[in-house]
């Protein structure tokens, strides 16, 4: 029979608890922060066909671990469908990516997505982005990524990047995520 598992927590007051492991090691836990601050992630994606599933998949545990009390998977296939829009009708930056951040503040039940590309100009932004009210467009139909951002109540924008002297330097697609969807569309 093996020994009982030692329950603890570290508290925000600043107390460090020690713990003995189910291997019967002596652990010491950090302090907990007494207030959380924003969860901000970003990565750089090669720019190819992978891009989304590479997003999708690095996003998730993220979101997951980050403690975000919105739907992680929606979350995650918008995240997919911005970098695959970037990766296919952008145009990578001298290294061949793209960008992509994640802000997650504990105090709003907003996600913020941010993905960046090479190419400065959004062919038609307006009508893409807001297509998402009405009815899933068919397989293969075109600007398929931000219905899913629209579907899931995102609010969409696209600003031009500039570098330091004002010269056109790509685009940043950003999407906001409500933590709440009640399905509907």
């Amino acid at each position: 029979m093996n020994p009982p598992e030692k329950r603890h927590a570290a508290t925000a007051e600043g107390a460090t608890v020690t713990a003995l492991s189910p291997a019967g090691t002596a652990t010491a836990l950090l302090p907990l922060p007494a207030e959380q601050g924003p969860f901000r992630w970003s990565t750089r994606l090669i720019a190819d066909r992978g891009a989304g599933a590479n997003a999708r998949l690095r996003a998730r545990p993220r979101l997951t671990v980050c403690g975000w009390p919105g739907n992680v998977d929606a979350a995650a296939r918008v995240i997919g469908h911005l970098a695959d829009n970037a990766a296919r009708h952008g145009q990578p930056f001298h290294d061949g990516k793209i960008a992509v951040r994640l802000i997650a503040h504990p105090g709003t039940s907003e996600l913020l997505i941010e993905v960046d590309d090479a190419r400065p100009d959004f062919p038609n932004f307006e009508q893409v982005a807001n297509q998402g009210r009405e009815p899933e467009p068919e397989p293969g139909a075109a600007a398929r990524g931000l219905w899913w951002a629209a579907h899931y109540r995102g609010t969409i924008s696209s600003d031009v990047k500039r570098d330091d002297d004002g010269a056109d330097a790509g685009k940043t697609v950003q999407v906001i995520l409500p933590a709440t969807w009640d399905g509907s569309a």
